[in-house]
């Protein structure tokens, strides 16, 4: 009999452990809370409109092809996807305006002609965040952090020259607030922080890495909406031979003479040679784990910041808005103080409010549109939630339609609503935080569990709480570390 692996959790990162883990000869289990795989990377239907529910936009789509081509499947013929012209539309509170042109000489101009921001800029920002991404990329993202061999290899030499210019001692703030003209510029760059639920004003400004993604290898979206790539991912684990169990949550991993052998459920004992967490890491060790030494500092790092999103059935089209819209909040502190007012992990929040309207006929009545309208909110600490929905929903609906001349909420017939209670609840993720730990010290990405475990053999780790970090892109590679240090 062949060799046995399980899975547990059937996020994007579980799903894609269980292709590797398939193509590698092992029997493969997917053991999941929920009645549905995709972790937070999942739909809602209602009243005739579908809305994605977990993230909003699509990078490194080659992440994803590459799991197809494992298994020697063509991926265009089951799951395709396009590139964006424009990656997001920006709304400020004076009134202007502009588009984030996937072109680079587009996007300069634009900010040029609508903010007053000097084309060099635009390009030097650009230019810097690649050579983060060329630099940083192959160690912190395409390697583990926690083996030798990643900081002894060519790369991470070439990298050790230009330390000076990473900015690992300056915050993402400071840094655009120099590099950049106008504030809303700055602003707009500072965004990228919350990426990975970070604030600009204590992250360090190496993660100005983040802008690459999007205007140096490409935003994409997929035909079908975001949570084709769970479903497309869930249908070739099925069909090269992982099992998956819905509604069975986990009990316990078993762990002995220091090696995992398998896992407890409400149907008993399952043997494995090999187990793959893709639970919260702080979940799985309160749990799972309890009965195992608990690394104390990883577990009681600050989290990330959460979301309050509104899933809204607007009964009109609006022309001006794309697939990605930004509206900036003028003072968070008259409009959403009271969002932030316990458990912030922001020093100084830009507040800004998020409108993913997909274009599917499918996901909209005709006329209609669907929207995922979302605002960074700190991790649940035993707010008043409740009460903070109706504030932020009046606040939002407010700000909304005096920029859109449209009282929207008359426009609203469907609505659904997720807030970090719910996040928690659905995913497992400790007090709702969307990324795990926090990335606000310029040592937190050593801070991240790494994809196994040093005590226990044959344990390994995926995942957004862990190494390299949340989001699908990082997810997807978390289950291609877990692979290549299965392979060592």
């Amino acid at each position: 009999m062949g060799k046995i692996a399980i899975v547990i959790g059937s996020g994007i990162a579980g799903i894609a452990s269980s292709i590797r883990l398939a193509r590698r000869g092992y029997t493969v289990s997917v053991f999941e809370t929920n009645s549905y795989p995709g972790g937070k990377l999942t739909e809602i239907t209602k009243g005739g409109y579908r809305f994605d529910a977990g993230p909003s936009l699509f990078t490194l789509p080659s992440l994803v092809d590459e799991l197809f081509e494992l298994c020697d499947i063509d991926p265009r013929k089951y799951f395709n996807y396009d590139q964006l012209d424009e990656t997001c539309r920006y709304f400020f509170p004076d009134g202007k305006e502009m588009v984030a042109w996937s072109d680079h000489e587009k996007l300069a101009s634009e900010f040029e002609k609508q903010l007053g921001e000097p084309k060099a800029n635009i390009s030097k920002a650009l230019k810097n965040s690649a050579m983060l991404y060329e630099h940083l990329a192959p160690l912190f993202i395409e390697k583990s952090l926690h083996k030798a061999e990643t900081w002894l290899s060519g790369k991470a030499v070439s990298a050790y020259s230009k330390l000076n210019r990473f900015d690992f001692n300056k915050t993402m703030n400071e840094v655009n607030k120099k590099r950049f003209k106008q504030p809303e510029t700055a602003q707009l760059f500072n965004r990228y922080a919350t990426y990975n639920g970070s604030d600009p004003y204590q992250t360090p400004a190496t993660l100005n890495i983040i802008p690459h993604l999007e205007f140096g290898i490409g935003a994409f979206f997929p035909q079908g909406g975001m949570h084709s790539i769970t479903q497309t991912l869930y249908e070739l684990a099925q069909s090269i031979g992982v099992n998956f169990y819905f509604n069975t949550p986990v009990e316990k991993i078993v762990v002995h003479d220091n090696k995992a052998k398998g896992i407890d459920t409400k149907m008993g004992f399952h043997k494995a040679d090999t187990v793959v967490c893709n639970m919260d890491m702080v979940a799985a060790y309160k749990t799972l784990l309890k009965d195992q030494h608990q690394p104390k500092k990883l577990l009681n790092q600050p989290k990330s910041s959460s979301a309050l999103i509104f899933y809204w059935g607007i009964k009109k089209e609006f022309s001006q808005l794309g697939l990605h819209n930004i509206f900036f909040s003028e003072d968070y502190k008259t409009e959403f103080e009271h969002i932030f007012n316990k458990g912030s992990i922001y020093k100084d929040p830009t507040v800004y409010i998020n409108i993913t309207s997909v274009k599917n006929p499918a996901d909209a009545p005709e006329g209609c549109q669907n929207w995922f309208t979302m605002i960074n909110v700190p991790n649940n600490q035993g707010q008043d939630w409740d009460y903070l929905i109706q504030y932020a929903r009046k606040a939002i609906i407010k700000k909304l339609s005096q920029h859109l001349g449209e009282n929207i909420e008359s426009l609203i017939e469907v609505e659904e609503i997720l807030d970090p209670r719910l996040i928690e609840q659905k995913t497992s993720s400790v007090a709702g935080a969307l990324y795990g730990n926090s990335s606000n010290n310029k040592y937190a990405a050593f801070l991240r569990h790494p994809n196994f475990s040093k005590r226990i053999k044959q344990l390994y780790f995926c995942g957004g709480s862990v190494h390299p970090g949340g989001g699908i892109p990082l997810c997807l590679s978390s289950a291609k570390l877990v692979d290549e240090l299965m392979n060592q």
